[in-house]
């Protein structure tokens, strides 16, 4: 049975919360009672389908079933997850915790995406104070994997750790905040640049494009993958931390900055701001700067995940956590199922020809796997290097497009194997490869049989897809189809 989600507001943040269970495999019940919510919902789910799954290389879960209803009750009842997402108002949100927790489990996690309130503050009139906690994520949450956990003195630990776990198993990064503080961590540090902006906005030092580049083409690659205090850290050369402190802790007397005070939101500020924000990208749409905004996360996290650094650890982790059971080997079997990503298109906007390779090299890489090349057995000396690669290219692929392989042992003989790999895009056959693997020991670098056990069990898959003949495309030559 599926685990089941509730979604008390279904605007932007609690829309990518209803994306992100969704997808993951959850059921996901949503109350919301603007007439819009369905279909605004609607728009983001779409999004997230075509971003969220292009950040892995396995298949998600199967989606949940979405579900809206009329009143509260219905929506929480039996809920194991209860995200509150309604506006910024303490007495809003106390008395809907109310209404929650007069039918919910005594045993769900209540959860609130607020920005700024602190969980005391929401758990002031609270039947059960504990069960409220802060859970405050990142636009677009169905992507941006951290979320602030914060517990109050009143907060049973163990309720934490079970949070902590369910935000862990849709994929993001739950940051425990050690203290109860307005506005948590990371939104400090934003509220701190946007005070500095708007002053330099209003003093006409720069624009809100050149403050943008300032920080899309400099220190914001830089945050993104080693965050503030590693960044600096760095810039300290070998001496480390502590020689940037002693070279660069002086400057912070100097009188650079209007922290501590904020300009006057006047008209003509209003005004000033809003019109070179326009001028900057107005000619957009605000659906085509999400698309826009997604395909670059996805690009950045999906190579910061190559390399299992910052996100892309997270990702890595999380991955690793869904891989797919092996099939019956005994029949030809999927050994691939994924989305094609914005970073394997090329400029014809279809999957790049190399990307065909990468697709089926994943499909041999799982079937090695199912058949006993793990990491241990790498790491013992054995492994099988593909010796030949022969692919058709039969039809076109674009971004977004989910893309399948099938694969059959067509020989398998000593330290030789032979695998044919039929890629599909729906019902569609757009691509064969067909590969000449060598059985290796690692440490001479040369040929040598597998041991006993793997052998054998390719020998019977082989001789098992041998019932289902040779597959259209095998063995063909150069330019036959």
């Amino acid at each position: 049975m599926a685990r089941v989600a509730a979604i008390l507001g279904g605007g932007v943040i609690g829309g990518g919360w209803a994306a992100r269970f969704l997808l993951m495999g959850w059921d996901v019940r949503v109350f919301d009672p603007s007439p819009t919510a369905q279909e605004s919902l609607g728009a983001m789910l779409e999004r997230a389908r075509a971003a969220l799954p292009a950040l892995y290389d396995v298949a998600l879960p199967g989606e949940g079933r979405l579900s809206f209803h009329a009143t509260i009750s219905e929506a929480v009842a039996g809920a194991e997850w209860i995200q509150e997402s309604v506006p910024e108002r303490l007495e809003l949100k106390r008395k809907l915790y109310s209404q929650v927790q007069a039918v919910c489990d005594a045993n769900a996690v209540i959860g609130s995406s607020t920005s700024g309130f602190t969980p005391s503050e929401l758990q002031g009139c609270a039947t059960r104070p504990g069960q409220i906690v802060v859970t405050h994520p990142f636009n677009p949450v169905y992507l941006l994997p951290l979320v602030e956990l914060v517990g109050s003195g009143k907060t049973d630990p163990g309720l934490l750790d079970k949070a902590e776990d369910v935000l862990r198993s849709v994929g993001m990064f739950p940051l425990r905040v050690r203290a109860e503080i307005p506005a948590h961590i990371a939104d400090r540090f934003l509220e701190a640049v946007w005070r500095e902006a708007l002053w330099l906005v209003k003093d006409g030092v720069a624009t809100t494009e050149e403050i943008d580049d300032a920080i899309r083409m400099g220190f914001g690659l830089r945050w993104g993958q080693m965050g503030l205090f590693e960044t600096y850290r760095v810039a300290g050369g070998p001496a480390g931390m502590r020689h940037f402190i002693e070279q660069f802790g002086p400057t912070l007397t100097w009188p650079w900055t209007k922290l501590m005070d904020v300009p006057e939101l006047t008209e003509e500020l209003i005004d000033r701001i809003a019109d070179q924000s326009d001028a900057q990208s107005g000619h957009l749409s605000i659906a085509e700067l999400e698309t826009l905004r997604d395909g670059n996360l996805i690009g950045m996290m999906r190579s910061l995940k190559a390399r299992r650094a910052a996100v892309g650890a997270v990702l890595a982790a999380h991955e690793a956590t869904i891989t797919p059971e092996a099939p019956d080997l005994m029949v030809p079997m999927q050994t691939l199922d994924r989305l094609v990503p914005t970073d394997w298109v090329d400029y014809n906007n279809h999957m790049n020809e190399a990307r065909y390779l990468t697709a089926i090299s994943e499909a041999c890489d799982r079937f090695l796997l199912w058949v006993g090349v793990t990491p241990d057995y790498i790491a013992s000396g054995g492994s099988w290097f593909t010796v030949e690669n022969h692919i058709r290219h039969l039809g076109e692929v674009r971004i977004g497009a989910r893309i399948r392989a099938v694969t059959q042992v067509l020989d398998a003989a000593g330290k030789r194997l032979r695998l044919f790999h039929s890629l599909y895009c729906g019902d569609d056959l757009v691509a064969t490869g067909e590969q000449m693997l060598l059985h290796v020991s690692l440490e001479t670098r040369r040929a040598a049989p597998p041991p006993p056990g793997m052998a054998d069990l390719i020998a019977r898959i082989a001789a098992a897809h041998e019932v289902c003949g040779l597959p259209e495309g095998a063995g063909a030559a150069i330019g036959a189809r």
